[in-house]
């Protein structure tokens, strides 16, 4: 693959940012089913941002990231938008997490 002339920092910014934008407007898909079905969640989304941020000297905490990922505050995201799991969605997440 040739060097692209202007740096992949851009795109992949600009794919995050769709991805987060996607994930704050699809508040009926929950957490749970996420981890189900793809192995990560929101939470997962925000530590990484966390994570990053921290490698590149820019301290954050776990809430201030959480609340780039939801759009909100946590508590006021998990008030608003997160249900309990059935019994089907853990199950189906025992199954396809067995370590988490």
């Amino acid at each position: 693959m040739p060097k692209p002339a202007v740096s992949l920092d851009t795109p992949q910014a600009a794919a995050f940012r769709r991805l987060v934008a996607h994930l704050q407007e699809r508040t009926d898909v929950q957490n749970i089913d996420l981890m189900t079905l793809s192995g990560f969640c929101r939470n997962c989304l925000s530590r990484w941002y966390r994570e990053a941020a921290g490698e590149r000297g820019l301290p954050m905490t776990d809430p201030d990231a959480r609340e780039i990922v939801y759009g909100m505050p946590y508590k006021e995201w998990q008030a608003l938008h997160q249900h309990e799991a059935s019994a089907e969605q853990k199950a189906a997440f025992a199954a396809s997490n067995p370590a988490h």
